[in-house]
């Protein structure tokens, strides 16, 4: 037996403290002070005091005044507010603060409820002032007549406990107690009335509540003694009791009354009616029908506002002195589920951080249901997909928690939807949305659109100009989004980039810090790197490659023999010279490339003088017809050299063609044209034999170019060497070298072919390339993207 009861008591232990951890219970009196010591939660939370400002203890609750607040040195849950209970909890017994403490670092939540006892500050009261009471004469001793009660806003003890009646000789006072409805006194009939000997009666009734000291109100009744009539309608009950549905409709009879009456004639004939009890008119929620004694349904009933209702009923006969009898008669409301569940939030702790860890608490819930029994208990959860859910913290109190990951840049904003649903037949429901706002935090790096960005920069470009703007987008928001741009070191030919280029840090302008010299520097690349005002800073690169565009800075230049200034150049033709003799070749090269590069030869010559041409592509000046004698002896010409670019830029030279009456006279050995012979000489096969080896050298070499060129692979930006050769009537050859890119141009000739390397742009304009036919006429080869075609 000693050990069953040990087991007992530990049993007993172990519930009393779960229900302590779940819930606090105090009580205090209404009406006390401001600051009023209510309890240590502290000390019942089993908190150190040093622990309560770290831990930010809170104390909500969900009414419009803060009756109660908690001190965060001591710990005490502290009067702040009047409390009046008739005010708080009126026309009910039991009146009780609930709230809800809260400790941060970990979050938890206790409830705690606070009962106000009542203190007798309200004393007893009779809706009016004097009460009339008609008694007929005839009346017999013992007879009672219901008296009107007394109102008294306190209860319990405080409420009214008993009655007195002043002191007189006909009436005495029967108290009775009806329990939970109170205390009533009926007026008895001690001695006979005579109305010839007191017409009028004058009491004093004294309601007096049980407070200590008590208090009083009093009511003067006027009994007024009639005569004749000598007998009172009887109910058939005195009690009646009726149970009626909270729904039911209008018009629906609830009882029929019957009562009757000894005598006879209109002295039988009863009327029913309802007697008025202090603030409750019956007739406002019931109608009677006086003659039937029929009681229906006249307005809405609701079980949650009056769950019974205690109604007195009176019946009057018709005598010329009426007399009445009263019944009591008590309608219960049957509880329906009318009511859905009420969802408030108490505490909504947003925006919320996108990286918050899972069971962050967003928000605290109540949820309260009108209804009684299972119509009033209820179950709550979130609908839909969203990443949050209720988590119970005690009975129908709930917190929305952090369920799943968040990323602003997704759902910046979250209307999550929570539903109650309560145990009715059938249950009711109600739905409460909560705007959940999500902060930002520092998670997206900076992004440019692309990888690699390619800028085209014309040479002799001003200094200080903007080549490009660069543009990075980041998915953040305010701070974490704003982005600076900077310029990563880096170095070309042994020059930093920052000296040569500079970079707006806030709208990614690329400024130019010098002009750029194609001739001297063709492409450079370089990084530029975005990164945004977050904490800690993310950041991302983006390569920038440049690409310098020729610009006809370059005038064409003279190639020896005749590139001497102020030399006089002269030449010596026979003048037996057929037509198309050949006089001299200019040559010339342009540092440009492309079409700047692309030379055209022009004559200068008097006017009148029609004796010589020359070849626009090739720079070869022959003659156009046979001498005569009336042609002058020295022919001085000047010879234009035109590059092809826009303005045109320009060199000249001048040659003076001397005429001399034989060959003999002749210099240079390779200015004639062959004489025609009879038979095939020895020359004109050294002649065919040095076409023949310069022809398959300059298709080696046309080859091995463009092979070079189609195995270039696009995005690099090397450069190639490529030759300049030139063949002469004689079999000579020359070639020059620059290290740059050329095209390549044919010109085709009876007597040689040239092959003219010139330097092109970068990139091609439009995917051509020019080619040279014969009669020199330039024509435009169109090209596919990346390939390069030589005609």
């Amino acid at each position: 037996m000693d050990v069953e009861h040990v087991w007992i008591r530990i049993v007993v232990f172990l519930c009393l403290w779960h229900w302590a951890a779940s819930q606090l219970a105090y009580s205090i009196s209404e009406e006390v002070n401001k600051g009023t010591v209510v309890g240590n939660l502290a000390k019942d939370l089993n908190i150190n005091v040093q622990e309560l400002e770290n831990r930010d203890l809170r104390v909500v609750s969900s009414y419009s005044k803060t009756y109660l607040n908690v001190n965060l040195r001591s710990g005490n849950l502290l009067v702040e507010e009047r409390i009046d209970r008739e005010e708080l909890c009126p026309l009910t017994i039991k009146c009780s603060l609930k709230l809800q403490a809260f400790l941060s670092n970990p979050m938890t939540a206790h409830r705690v409820e606070v009962n106000i006892l009542d203190v007798n500050d309200n004393s007893p009261a009779f809706l009016e002032s004097r009460y009339y009471l008609n008694i007929s004469e005839s009346s017999l001793t013992g007879e009672r007549y219901f008296l009107p009660v007394a109102v008294d806003a306190d209860i319990g003890s405080n409420s009214v406990k008993t009655y007195k009646l002043s002191q007189n000789e006909h009436f005495s006072l029967d108290v009775q107690s009806g329990g939970e409805h109170g205390v009533s006194a009926e007026l008895v009939l001690q001695k006979a009335l005579d109305r010839e000997k007191q017409s009028v009666i004058n009491l004093i009734l004294t309601a007096v509540d049980g407070g200590k000291p008590p208090r009083t109100g009093s009511l003067q009744i006027h009994v007024n003694v009639i005569d004749v009539n000598d007998n009172i309608p009887a109910f058939s009950k005195l009690l009646y009791k009726v149970r009626v549905k909270e729904n039911v409709t209008p018009g629906t009879l609830v009882i029929k009354l019957n009562a009757t009456d000894l005598d006879e004639g209109m002295n039988s004939k009863i009327l029913y009616s309802f007697i008025k009890r202090g603030n409750i008119d019956p007739s406002n929620i019931f109608d009677l029908n006086s003659e039937t004694g029929e009681i229906t349904v006249k307005g809405g009933l609701d079980y949650e506002e009056t769950p019974a209702y205690e109604v007195r009923v009176q019946a009057t006969d018709q005598g010329p002195v009426p007399r009445s009898a009263q019944a009591k008669l008590l309608i219960e409301i049957i509880d329906m589920n009318d009511n859905p569940p009420q969802i408030s939030v108490t505490s909504l702790m947003t925006p919320v951080k996108e990286d918050a860890e899972l069971g962050t608490i967003v928000a605290f819930i109540t949820v309260s249901d009108k209804d009684g029994g299972k119509n009033g208990v209820t179950s709550c959860k979130v609908v839909g997909s969203v990443p949050f859910n209720l988590k119970s913290n005690y009975k129908n109190d709930y917190s929305l928690v952090v369920d799943g990951p968040l990323d602003r840049e997704t759902t910046s904003v979250y209307n999550v939807t929570i539903t109650a649903t309560d145990e009715g037949a059938p249950p009711l429901s109600s739905n409460k949305v909560i705007t959940v706002h999500v902060s930002d935090v520092n998670d997206n790096p900076p992004r440019f659109t692309e990888p690699v960005i390619n800028v085209y920069v014309k040479e002799n470009s001003p200094t200080g100009s903007v080549i490009y703007t660069v543009n990075a987008f980041d998915a953040d928001l305010d701070v974490n989004a704003k982005v600076t741009y900077t310029l990563l070191d880096s170095s070309l030919k042994n020059i930093p980039v920052s000296s040569i280029l500079n970079i707006n840090s806030e709208t990614g302008d690329i400024v130019s810090m010098q002009s750029f010299n194609y001739e001297e520097l063709k492409t450079f690349h370089f990084k530029v790197q975005a990164t945004d005002s977050g904490v800690p800073p993310l950041s991302s690169n983006v390569t920038v490659n440049v690409l310098i565009l020729d610009e006809n800075d370059n005038n064409p230049t003279i190639l020896a023999p005749y590139s001497e200034h102020d030399a006089v150049n002269s030449e010596n033709i026979p003048y037996s010279a057929e037509a198309g003799y050949f006089v001299a070749k200019i040559r010339a090269v342009d540092a440009d490339s492309g079409y700047n590069a692309l030379l055209s030869y022009h004559l200068s010559e008097p006017k009148g003088n029609n004796l010589f041409r020359i070849g626009t592509s090739t720079g070869e000046i022959r003659t156009k017809r046979r001498m005569s004698d009336n042609d002058l002896k020295t022919h001085p010409l000047v010879v234009l050299v035109s590059d092809n670019g826009e303005p045109s830029l320009s060199a000249t030279v001048s040659i003076d063609v001397v005429v001399v009456e034989s060959t003999a006279e002749i210099q240079t050995q390779f200015r004639h044209v062959p004489v025609k012979e009879d038979s095939f000489s020895d020359l004109n096969l050294y002649l065919l034999i040095a076409i023949v080896s310069v022809s398959v050298i300059l298709m080696l070499s046309l080859i091995t170019l463009i092979a070079v060129r189609c195995h270039r692979t696009d995005g690099t930006f090397s450069r190639y060497s490529a030759p300049m050769i030139t063949t002469h009537p004689d079999g000579s050859w020359s070639y020059s070298k620059a290290t740059q890119q050329y095209d390549v141009c044919f010109s085709s000739d009876t007597l040689k072919s040239d092959v003219v390397v010139f330097p092109a742009p970068f990139p091609p304009v439009d995917g051509e390339l020019i080619s040279i036919n014969e009669g020199d006429t330039f024509t435009r080869t169109q090209t596919l993207p990346n390939k390069e075609k030589v005609s």
